[in-house]
């Protein structure tokens, strides 16, 4: 199943946090080979983590992690505009959230990576949003192809392997549909489990500044009617 929680209920649920970072050191600078900060217990963290993200995580049968990715608002501090903006000029909404450090646990089923988008769907139901923003390699990018859930490319740089894009979500009912397939999972059943962790994950940080500052607050958002979707994979 999915769950969506807040930096500081990591503690929560201390093997999906460990198993979460740990796996994110496998992948990130075992597999891939990436420049990343891992500690000594073995766990990639990154400066993002310490800012009050939101971690969606599916969660095994068996209460392990089976692969993640952080959720962070565009109005504060984000990958995107810290370093890609190159790519994607600077993006800042309260209805734009950044989606990074999509991993996949070794040996996760092949429905996963699905799943996960399936519940950024709902998420973005459930916040308000309009569009997710994100940072991916080729091989993500492979990834989200075929699962039906493309981004629209706002940019890219290298080549191979070694290309990282930048690009946007949004949801649509024909795109939610091919995703639910590929994940052997019914849309409802993912909006319940992210309604179950949404009231006690609230939004990061900035977006809750935002509010205090003036700006429209998520909770003014028109909610989308049940079977409709407002925004679209492509």
């Amino acid at each position: 199943m999915l769950r969506l929680l807040s930096a500081d209920r990591l503690g929560d649920h201390p093997r999906l946090a460990e198993e979460m970072f740990r796996h994110r050191a496998a992948q990130f600078r075992d597999r891939l080979g990436w420049d990343v900060r891992v500690d000594a217990t073995g766990r990639e963290r990154d400066a993002y983590d310490d800012l009050d993200p939101l971690y969606l995580i599916w969660q095994r049968a068996d209460g392990g992690h089976g692969g993640s990715f952080r959720l962070m608002p565009t109005v504060g501090r984000c990958m995107v505009n810290e370093h890609f903006a190159d790519l994607a000029g600077r993006i800042a909404s309260p209805f734009i959230w950044e989606v990074t450090r999509f991993c996949l646990a070794p040996g996760a089923e092949r429905r996963v990576a699905a799943a996960l988008m399936l519940g950024g769907g709902a998420v973005m139901r459930a916040a308000g949003l309009d569009h997710l923003l994100g940072v991916f390699d080729a091989r993500m990018e492979r990834i989200y192809t075929r699962i039906g859930a493309a981004p629209e490319v706002l940019g890219r740089h290298g080549t191979g392997r070694d290309r990282i894009g930048v690009g946007l979500w949004r949801l649509t009912p024909q795109a939610e549909t091919r995703v639910a397939a590929r994940a052997g999972l019914s849309s409802d059943l993912v909006a319940r489990w992210i309604a179950r962790d949404f009231d006690a994950a609230p939004a990061p940080v900035p977006v809750r500044s935002a509010r205090a500052c003036g700006m429209a607050p998520l909770a003014a958002r028109p909610r989308v009617p049940a079977g409709r979707a407002e925004a679209s994979w492509p």
